[in-house]
């Protein structure tokens, strides 16, 4: 598949099941076998918000998240505060750089020993422009074994920019698609209800228009708000528009 048409099948995926399995294959021909993307809305200046609120798109083994990022190593990850405080594409032969200016803190090289324990040793991160101060997204690519990271250098010379314009594609293009964690999806109703909430309907014209007594519509919205995980109605607008799960077309 040629980059044009590769960023055609990017632009016309409906979901974002589709569109990462394309992405992994096309990432491959380039040597990157393992990709790990990350993004979220809810960054403060002292987290990167609730982890169940990420979206989080990985081939990586079981084995290697259950750790990476169910035991919160990515908080240590030298690459991924470099791709917090940075945009772009960087090598990874930063990290040979920081292990040779011993410039690792213990638990940076941790992660360093259990990437390499992992075959996680050469690659390139892509952190994307940020649309808000609250969000963030970056993507790792690590190179298939046998690979140096002198190998992905003199690869990323010839087609760093095409494969950093493919990522930024496909990050602007998760943006548009309906994402969530498996126990932050909204019911049909549930949806419904904030979709009247967000035309800035009250309950009384909600239970009108969808044919409910106020009482249902208040425990929809509740249920809404617990889905969620969040304390107010306005938030659970505001959350549900973000993970785009209101005013969704069927296809």
């Amino acid at each position: 598949m040629s980059l044009r048409q590769h960023l055609l099948s990017i632009a016309d995926a409906k979901t974002i099941e589709n569109l990462w399995e394309d992405h992994v294959r096309k990432m491959a021909q380039y040597g990157f076998d393992r990709l790990l993307y990350g993004f979220t809305r809810y960054r403060t200046a002292t987290s990167l918000g609730d982890p169940e609120d990420f979206i989080i798109l990985t081939n990586h083994s079981q084995a290697y998240t259950s750790v990476f990022l169910d035991e919160g190593h990515y908080h240590h990850a030298p690459m991924v505060n470099w791709a917090l405080n940075n945009e772009g594409a960087k090598s990874w032969r930063l990290l040979a750089d920081m292990e040779a200016s011993k410039a690792l803190s213990g638990p940076e090289r941790r992660v360093l020993e259990f990437n390499r324990d992992m075959g996680v040793t050469a690659g390139y991160s892509i952190s994307f422009k940020s649309i808000s101060a609250r969000s963030k997204g970056a993507i790792a690519l690590t190179a298939k074994p046998g690979l140096s990271q002198q190998d992905v250098d003199e690869m990323w010379a010839e087609h760093g920019a095409d494969i950093t314009l493919m990522n930024n594609i496909l990050h602007l293009k998760i943006l548009t698609l309906p994402y969530t964690a498996p126990n932050r999806v909204l019911t049909a109703r549930q949806r419904e209800a904030l979709e009247w909430v967000g035309d800035g309907k009250t309950t009384q014209d909600i239970a009108m228009l969808m044919g409910l007594t106020a009482a249902t519509v208040e425990k929809h919205l509740r249920l809404a708000r617990e889905s969620l995980a969040v304390e107010t109605t306005a938030q659970a607008v505001l959350k549900a528009a973000f993970s785009n799960q209101m005013f969704v077309i069927d296809l």
